[in-house]
């Protein structure tokens, strides 16, 4: 049976999220504190590290947790140039905070299988908060990054944001996603599908009227 443990980091309480199974983990956006989820994870060991895009909320404890472990370090190619070069230092925010990546073990371009211990994930590119965003859909349970939230979606007008693009990533979403799948979010609480459909007004039918956070 999975474990699924939580760490909110970084300036902006940032989602990092360790799935478990059998002593191995996978780690999802250490945010900027990635010496303190090593030590919080030293009783498993820990395989893969992944970010759903590349803002630095998201990636700039990479180095030191990858250090720590030894992990594989994977995140979107479409954002990896622009992380590796702005994480560390001051960001649209405002605030310089954590590391400079490290070199990537593998770059995703949506359309992968990510697998830790015999349970797969779908790389499913969400472009629009950033150009590389992904979501990881898995057997009943998806991590969506900054690209779904409860209640709202992702923010377009930080540097590389598409509003275009994010709204069609949702629309795609709403189809590909089933009702039942618990949701895994970058910011704020976790969701279902079931429950966004209902009521996040990012995912209804016709005009969208307002811009997103995070």
């Amino acid at each position: 049976m999975a474990e699924l443990r939580q760490f909110v980091v970084s300036p902006f309480a940032t989602n990092c999220y360790a799935l478990v199974s059998n002593g191995k983990c996978m780690v999802i956006d250490p945010g900027d504190q990635g010496a303190r989820i090593a030590e919080a994870l030293s009783d498993v060991e820990v395989e893969l590290i992944v970010c759903t895009h590349g803002h630095n909320d998201h990636v700039s404890g990479v180095r030191a947790l990858k250090e720590a472990t030894g992990a594989r370090f994977l995140m979107p190619e479409a954002d990896y140039e622009w992380a590796k070069e702005h994480s560390g230092k001051v960001d649209g925010s405002g605030i310089a905070y954590g590391e400079q990546i490290p070199d990537a073990d593998g770059l995703l371009k949506g359309g992968e299988t990510i697998t830790l211990d015999g349970i797969s994930f779908e790389v499913v590119p969400t472009p629009g908060h950033t150009p590389g965003g992904i979501v990881l859909l898995g057997p009943g349970l998806a991590f969506t990054g900054d690209t779904l939230f409860r209640g709202s979606c992702g923010r377009t007008d930080l540097p590389r944001g598409d509003h275009g693009e994010l709204m069609g990533s949702l629309r795609m979403l709403r189809e590909k996603i089933p009702p039942e799948t618990d949701l895994f979010c970058g910011h704020g609480e976790a969701t279902t599908m079931a429950e966004e459909l209902k009521r996040n007004p990012w995912l209804q039918e016709g005009p969208l009227a307002s811009d997103g956070i995070h």
